[in-house]
């Protein structure tokens, strides 16, 4: 089953040109994944409906980092914040990783 990887920023402008950094470096590495970016106000209504194997949230958001994984932990997924590095130079390889990280 292809696992998925949801992303949040402020509005999800920004984390949707990571998803097609991510996409790039996971085709490049043989490996598939379901990868899509939502504004940070749709994150509890995505877990809902698409119940997404991990979330990566925009530095930029970190301060919304508790509510948003109180509402992932109702729902056992794994919430992290994106390294800013890795966010700020768009390195779909570390985010990845860093989402491979969360799923186990």
């Amino acid at each position: 089953m292809t696992k998925k990887i949801l992303l949040s920023c402020a509005g999800g402008f920004s984390t949707s040109l990571l998803v097609n950094k991510m996409k790039e470096a996971a085709k490049a590495e043989g490996k598939e994944y379901e990868i899509k970016a939502v504004a940070a106000a749709q994150v509890e209504d995505i877990i809902e409906k698409d119940a997404p194997d991990c979330i990566l949230i925009g530095p930029q958001i970190k301060y919304m980092e508790d509510q948003l994984k109180a509402d992932a932990n109702k729902h056992d997924i794994p919430l992290e914040a994106i390294e800013m590095q890795d966010y700020g130079t768009m390195n779909g390889k570390n985010v990845i990783a860093q989402a491979e990280r969360l799923l186990g």
